[in-house]
Protein backbone atom coordinates (compact mmCIF):
# COMPACT_ATOMS: atom_id res chain seq x y z
CA UNK A 1 0.00 0.00 0.00
CA UNK A 2 2.88 2.35 0.88
CA UNK A 3 4.52 1.54 -2.48
CA UNK A 4 1.26 2.33 -4.26
CA UNK A 5 1.01 5.66 -2.41
CA UNK A 6 4.58 6.59 -3.35
CA UNK A 7 3.99 5.67 -6.98
CA UNK A 8 0.86 7.81 -7.03
CA UNK A 9 2.71 10.74 -5.45
CA UNK A 10 5.53 10.49 -8.00
CA UNK A 11 3.03 10.41 -10.83
CA UNK A 12 1.39 13.54 -9.47
CA UNK A 13 4.75 15.30 -9.25
CA UNK A 14 5.53 14.25 -12.82
CA UNK A 15 2.32 15.83 -14.15
CA UNK A 16 3.31 18.93 -16.14
CA UNK A 17 2.92 22.12 -14.17
CA UNK A 18 1.40 23.80 -17.21
CA UNK A 19 -1.81 21.79 -16.86
CA UNK A 20 -3.27 24.65 -14.80
CA UNK A 21 -1.69 27.49 -16.76
CA UNK A 22 -3.74 29.69 -19.02
CA UNK A 23 -3.38 29.45 -22.81
CA UNK A 24 -0.81 31.54 -24.66
CA UNK A 25 -2.79 34.31 -26.36
CA UNK A 26 -1.86 35.03 -30.00
CA UNK A 27 -3.28 37.92 -31.99
CA UNK A 28 -4.80 37.21 -35.40
CA UNK A 29 -5.67 40.09 -37.72
CA UNK A 30 -9.14 39.80 -39.21
CA UNK A 31 -7.68 41.09 -42.49
CA UNK A 32 -5.43 38.03 -42.83
CA UNK A 33 -6.21 35.44 -45.48
CA UNK A 34 -4.77 32.17 -46.68
CA UNK A 35 -2.15 30.92 -46.77
CA UNK A 36 -1.32 32.92 -43.63
CA UNK A 37 -4.57 32.12 -41.83
CA UNK A 38 -8.06 30.84 -42.55
CA UNK A 39 -10.89 32.38 -40.57
CA UNK A 40 -14.19 30.57 -40.29
CA UNK A 41 -17.05 32.29 -38.46
CA UNK A 42 -14.57 34.54 -36.75
CA UNK A 43 -12.24 31.76 -35.61
CA UNK A 44 -8.79 30.77 -36.88
CA UNK A 45 -8.84 27.23 -38.27
CA UNK A 46 -5.85 26.75 -40.58
CA UNK A 47 -2.85 28.38 -42.22
CA UNK A 48 0.82 29.21 -41.66
CA UNK A 49 0.23 31.38 -38.58
CA UNK A 50 -2.27 28.92 -37.14
CA UNK A 51 0.27 26.09 -37.35
CA UNK A 52 3.08 28.33 -36.09
CA UNK A 53 1.11 29.46 -33.03
CA UNK A 54 0.07 25.94 -32.12
CA UNK A 55 3.61 24.60 -32.45
CA UNK A 56 5.13 27.40 -30.34
CA UNK A 57 2.57 26.81 -27.60
CA UNK A 58 3.06 23.06 -27.78
CA UNK A 59 6.83 23.40 -27.34
CA UNK A 60 6.41 25.33 -24.09
CA UNK A 61 3.60 23.11 -22.84
CA UNK A 62 0.63 25.39 -23.30
CA UNK A 63 -2.47 25.68 -25.42
CA UNK A 64 -2.65 28.35 -28.13
CA UNK A 65 -5.57 30.78 -28.00
CA UNK A 66 -6.22 32.73 -31.21
CA UNK A 67 -7.70 36.18 -30.61
CA UNK A 68 -9.13 37.59 -33.84
CA UNK A 69 -9.13 41.39 -34.00
CA UNK A 70 -8.66 44.32 -36.35
CA UNK A 71 -5.06 45.07 -37.24
CA UNK A 72 -5.31 48.49 -35.59
CA UNK A 73 -6.10 46.93 -32.20
CA UNK A 74 -3.10 44.58 -32.02
CA UNK A 75 -0.52 47.03 -30.67
CA UNK A 76 -2.85 48.61 -28.06
CA UNK A 77 -3.91 45.18 -26.81
CA UNK A 78 -0.27 44.10 -26.57
CA UNK A 79 0.49 47.23 -24.57
CA UNK A 80 -2.50 46.59 -22.29
CA UNK A 81 -1.50 42.98 -21.62
CA UNK A 82 -4.51 41.47 -23.41
CA UNK A 83 -2.32 39.73 -26.03
CA UNK A 84 0.84 37.73 -25.29
CA UNK A 85 2.33 37.11 -28.74
CA UNK A 86 1.80 38.70 -32.13
CA UNK A 87 3.40 37.21 -35.21
CA UNK A 88 3.65 38.63 -38.75
CA UNK A 89 5.40 41.66 -37.31
CA UNK A 90 8.44 43.74 -38.21
CA UNK A 91 10.18 46.33 -35.98
CA UNK A 92 9.88 48.98 -38.71
CA UNK A 93 6.10 48.82 -38.50
CA UNK A 94 5.81 49.84 -34.85
CA UNK A 95 5.13 53.46 -34.06
CA UNK A 96 7.24 53.04 -30.93
CA UNK A 97 9.12 50.18 -29.31
CA UNK A 98 8.66 49.26 -25.69
CA UNK A 99 11.09 47.75 -23.14
CA UNK A 100 8.48 45.07 -22.38
CA UNK A 101 8.55 43.73 -25.97
CA UNK A 102 10.93 40.97 -27.06
CA UNK A 103 11.50 40.09 -30.72
CA UNK A 104 11.84 36.54 -31.95
CA UNK A 105 14.06 35.24 -34.71
CA UNK A 106 12.35 35.64 -38.11
CA UNK A 107 10.14 32.70 -39.05
CA UNK A 108 9.79 33.62 -42.74
CA UNK A 109 10.23 36.54 -45.11
CA UNK A 110 7.90 38.31 -47.49
CA UNK A 111 8.39 40.62 -50.42
CA UNK A 112 5.94 43.33 -51.44
CA UNK A 113 5.09 43.05 -55.12
CA UNK A 114 3.13 45.07 -57.66
CA UNK A 115 0.65 42.82 -59.45
CA UNK A 116 -1.63 43.19 -62.44
CA UNK A 117 -3.59 41.10 -64.92
CA UNK A 118 -1.54 39.03 -67.34
CA UNK A 119 -2.38 41.35 -70.27
CA UNK A 120 -1.14 44.47 -68.46
CA UNK A 121 2.11 46.03 -69.67
CA UNK A 122 5.20 46.33 -67.52
CA UNK A 123 5.41 49.67 -65.80
CA UNK A 124 7.56 51.65 -63.38
CA UNK A 125 5.55 52.27 -60.21
CA UNK A 126 6.86 55.83 -59.94
CA UNK A 127 5.55 56.56 -63.44
CA UNK A 128 1.96 55.89 -62.40
CA UNK A 129 1.09 59.48 -61.51
CA UNK A 130 -2.31 59.67 -59.82
CA UNK A 131 -2.97 55.93 -60.24
CA UNK A 132 -5.22 54.12 -57.76
CA UNK A 133 -3.32 51.20 -56.25
CA UNK A 134 -5.00 48.32 -54.46
CA UNK A 135 -3.80 48.07 -50.85
CA UNK A 136 -4.82 46.39 -47.61
CA UNK A 137 -6.25 48.60 -44.89
CA UNK A 138 -3.69 49.10 -42.13
CA UNK A 139 -0.77 47.61 -44.08
CA UNK A 140 2.53 49.46 -44.17
CA UNK A 141 4.38 49.73 -47.50
CA UNK A 142 7.69 51.35 -46.46
CA UNK A 143 9.14 51.39 -49.99
CA UNK A 144 6.36 53.53 -51.42
CA UNK A 145 4.55 55.13 -48.48
CA UNK A 146 6.05 58.47 -49.52
CA UNK A 147 4.33 58.16 -52.91
CA UNK A 148 0.98 57.78 -51.16
CA UNK A 149 1.66 60.60 -48.71
CA UNK A 150 2.55 63.14 -51.40
CA UNK A 151 -0.41 62.15 -53.59
CA UNK A 152 1.72 60.66 -56.36
CA UNK A 153 -0.25 57.42 -55.92
CA UNK A 154 -3.66 56.87 -54.34
CA UNK A 155 -4.34 54.04 -51.89
CA UNK A 156 -7.52 52.07 -52.54
CA UNK A 157 -7.90 49.99 -49.38
CA UNK A 158 -9.70 46.68 -49.04
CA UNK A 159 -9.98 44.59 -45.89
CA UNK A 160 -7.93 41.56 -47.05
CA UNK A 161 -5.29 40.68 -49.62
CA UNK A 162 -7.75 38.30 -51.26
CA UNK A 163 -10.22 41.15 -51.77
CA UNK A 164 -7.47 43.38 -53.16
CA UNK A 165 -6.43 40.77 -55.72
CA UNK A 166 -10.05 40.04 -56.61
CA UNK A 167 -10.59 43.71 -57.43
CA UNK A 168 -7.69 43.59 -59.90
CA UNK A 169 -9.31 40.61 -61.64
CA UNK A 170 -12.65 42.46 -61.67
CA UNK A 171 -11.04 45.57 -63.20
CA UNK A 172 -11.72 47.86 -60.24
CA UNK A 173 -8.14 49.07 -60.58
CA UNK A 174 -5.19 48.03 -62.74
CA UNK A 175 -2.50 47.48 -60.12
CA UNK A 176 -2.29 46.29 -56.53
CA UNK A 177 0.31 45.63 -53.87
CA UNK A 178 0.51 42.11 -52.49
CA UNK A 179 3.05 39.44 -51.51
CA UNK A 180 4.33 36.38 -53.36
CA UNK A 181 2.71 34.18 -50.73
CA UNK A 182 -0.76 35.68 -51.14
CA UNK A 183 -0.49 35.86 -54.93
CA UNK A 184 0.55 32.22 -55.24
CA UNK A 185 -2.40 31.08 -53.14
CA UNK A 186 -4.86 33.35 -55.00
CA UNK A 187 -3.71 32.16 -58.44
CA UNK A 188 -4.35 28.54 -57.45
CA UNK A 189 -8.08 29.01 -57.92
CA UNK A 190 -7.96 31.27 -60.98
CA UNK A 191 -8.33 30.11 -64.60
CA UNK A 192 -5.24 30.73 -66.71
CA UNK A 193 -6.62 33.87 -68.36
CA UNK A 194 -7.42 35.48 -64.98
CA UNK A 195 -4.23 34.70 -63.13
CA UNK A 196 -2.34 37.77 -61.98
CA UNK A 197 1.35 38.36 -62.56
CA UNK A 198 4.18 40.24 -60.89
CA UNK A 199 4.98 43.60 -62.47
CA UNK A 200 7.56 44.87 -59.98
CA UNK A 201 9.18 43.80 -56.70
CA UNK A 202 10.07 45.83 -53.63
CA UNK A 203 12.27 45.16 -50.63
CA UNK A 204 12.08 41.80 -48.90
CA UNK A 205 11.23 42.01 -45.20
CA UNK A 206 11.63 39.44 -42.40
CA UNK A 207 8.63 38.46 -40.29
CA UNK A 208 9.01 38.03 -36.54
CA UNK A 209 6.86 37.40 -33.51
CA UNK A 210 6.74 40.05 -30.82
CA UNK A 211 6.39 38.71 -27.28
CA UNK A 212 5.21 40.62 -24.25
CA UNK A 213 7.95 40.30 -21.64
CA UNK A 214 5.98 40.42 -18.41
CA UNK A 215 5.79 38.06 -15.38
CA UNK A 216 2.59 36.42 -16.67
CA UNK A 217 4.13 35.52 -20.04
CA UNK A 218 6.93 32.92 -20.52
CA UNK A 219 8.73 35.18 -23.00
CA UNK A 220 12.13 33.52 -22.68
CA UNK A 221 10.62 30.09 -23.27
CA UNK A 222 8.79 31.32 -26.37
CA UNK A 223 11.93 32.91 -27.83
CA UNK A 224 14.05 29.82 -27.07
CA UNK A 225 11.41 27.55 -28.61
CA UNK A 226 11.42 29.60 -31.80
CA UNK A 227 15.21 29.51 -32.00
CA UNK A 228 15.06 25.74 -31.75
CA UNK A 229 12.34 25.60 -34.40
CA UNK A 230 14.57 27.68 -36.68
CA UNK A 231 17.53 25.32 -36.14
CA UNK A 232 15.36 22.25 -36.71
CA UNK A 233 13.87 23.54 -39.97
CA UNK A 234 10.34 23.68 -38.58
CA UNK A 235 9.60 27.13 -39.98
CA UNK A 236 10.44 26.00 -43.51
CA UNK A 237 8.31 22.88 -43.08
CA UNK A 238 5.27 24.90 -41.99
CA UNK A 239 5.58 27.35 -44.88
CA UNK A 240 6.22 24.58 -47.44
CA UNK A 241 2.95 22.91 -46.43
CA UNK A 242 1.03 25.82 -47.97
CA UNK A 243 2.98 26.40 -51.16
Amino acid sequence: MRALFLASALLTLATPAYADQRPLRFSVSDSSTMPMIRLSRGEATNGILYDLHRRIAEKIGRQAEHLVMSRARIQPLLANGDVDVSCYMNPAWLASDRPSYRWSVPFMSQRTILVARIDSPDVDLRALQGERIGTVRGFHYPDIDELFLDGHLIRDDARTEKQVLGKVVAGRYRYALSTHTALGWFNRSQPAELKLRVIDEMTEFPLHCIVRDEPDVPARQVLDAMQQMQRDGEFEAIVAKYR
